[in-house]
């Protein structure tokens, strides 16, 4: 176990450079299991969970060499075990992408209990529902659940809802399909779209890439590619708060702007200001970090909801900013019913929050944050960077525990902000 010792209040200032999409290193793992020849992923952020998945992979027969940490040749000569790692597979939700592919290639998957963050009930039934409507049988009981099928078809398939998991794995095992799938009510995220351009390189026939109908013409043989991740948004976003709240010109290096448009429009309402300078986002100091009210002087509302709206991982520091933004703002966290539970931990270091019920929160500011020496737990990986940039921004000391949270999700967080002259040092129990 290992713990984050902050003292806040000091001011950052500097340039930081984000890790590769976490959530799109996942799909494009998975996505090496389609083919006998070599895959070679670029940028994968150097997480425990991104190394979690590499293990499953190499565990089912995949041969993984690392150039470095953040490059891998994956070559799947051959599929050993259609049942990953139950170990493994419970440490990461995201390791859920290897249905469609170990489906399509090997006819079967065999899958125990997935784990990720605790935020509430997670439903696998739209894979289960994509994958059987290609002609996947299913099977399950307590220990988990079995999908095979001889020869996978294509079908016209309309997703029940636009999970991005479920719609990757549906892509992944459609590309080896026989015949057309047309894929309705698809996610569109910037981790779906990057899935589609890498399976395209490979050789697949995939239209429609960012909207939510896809067609995809399966059967062919795939190749093997290689391939260079986008920016982590989501750690993008977060850097943009801490920047606002505790920044003297902080600047964000080699960002994919047309990822952050709704995040950036959000925080606008916030107060936030940003600026793009090239592919380079600059936070400058000395924000006005003021709510703006909705027409009529109403109190705004900010949503999460499925891509292009505001994605839900960036909730909880959306949260933090508006602490300390000037005015009220009503949160609605539409997709998990846990994820608003660390809240009780900002309300302890002084934040003016009201949760009305698990899905929604009242927030006034500006609050003077108080540290808490004492020491709080990081409950999941993106509740865990909120508190981070709250100790940040609060007056004293403060104690992060159960820091291995927010390591699954942030690469040398604690060096990124060293950089930028944060006071944060780990601290190994």
């Amino acid at each position: 176990m290992a713990e984050f010792v902050i003292d806040g209040r000091a001011r950052l200032k500097g340039r930081v450079r984000p890790s590769g999409n976490k959530n799109a290193a996942f799909p494009a793992v998975a996505a090496a299991l389609l083919t006998s020849e070599p895959v070679t992923l670029r940028n994968l952020p150097d997480i425990e969970d991104v190394r979690t998945m590499l293990a499953l992979v190499e565990g089912l027969g995949v041969s993984v060499t690392r150039h470095d940490p953040h490059a891998a040749t994956l070559h799947a000569r051959a599929i050993q075990t259609t049942r990953p790692n139950p170990d493994l597979l419970r440490k990461i939700r995201g390791a859920l992408v290897l249905m469609g592919p170990l489906l399509a290639r090997e006819g079967r998957a065999e899958f125990g209990q997935s784990g990720g963050d605790r935020i509430g009930r997670r439903r696998i039934d739209s894979h289960v529902m994509g994958l059987v409507g290609l002609g996947a049988a299913m099977q399950s009981d307590a220990d988990g659940l079995t999908l095979s099928a001889s020869r996978l078809h294509g079908q016209d398939i309309l997703l029940d809802e636009a999970s991005v998991t479920a719609t990757e794995n549906v892509i992944l095992a459609a590309v080896l399909a026989e015949g057309t799938t047309i894929l309705r009510h698809a996610a569109s995220e910037p981790h779906v779209q990057g899935l589609c351009v890498l399976l395209q390189s490979m050789g697949a026939q995939i239209e429609g890439v960012g909207s939510n109908l896809l067609t995809i013409r399966g059967g062919r043989a795939l190749t093997g590619a290689d391939f260079v991740l986008g920016p982590d948004f989501m750690e993008i976003g977060s850097f943009v708060v801490l920047g606002a709240l505790a920044g003297d010109d902080v600047v964000i290096e080699d960002v994919r702007p047309d990822d952050l448009r709704m995040t950036l429009a959000v925080f606008e309402r916030l107060g936030i200001v940003t600026k793009l300078r090239g592919r380079d986002l600059v936070v400058p100091g000395e924000q006005p970090l003021e709510i703006r009210a909705d027409l009529g002087d109403a109190i705004p509302r900010v949503e999460d909801g499925p891509w292009p709206a505001f994605p839900a991982d960036l909730m909880s520091v959306a949260l933090v900013a508006a602490t300390q933004s000037k005015g009220s703002v009503l949160f609605h966290e539409k997709m998990y019913e846990s994820r608003l539970f660390f809240l009780d931990r900002l309300i302890g270091m002084g934040a003016k929050v009201v949760l009305c019920d698990p899905h929604r929160a009242l927030v006034q500011g500006p609050a003077r944050l108080r540290g808490e020496p004492a020491g709080i737990p990081s409950p999941d990986i993106r509740a865990g960077i909120a508190l981070v940039i709250a100790a940040l921004c609060a007056e004293g000391r403060t104690v992060i525990r159960s820091i291995e949270q927010i390591d699954r999700g942030y690469e040398n967080i604690e060096g990124k902000l060293l950089s930028l002259g944060a006071k944060i040092r780990r601290v190994n129990d």
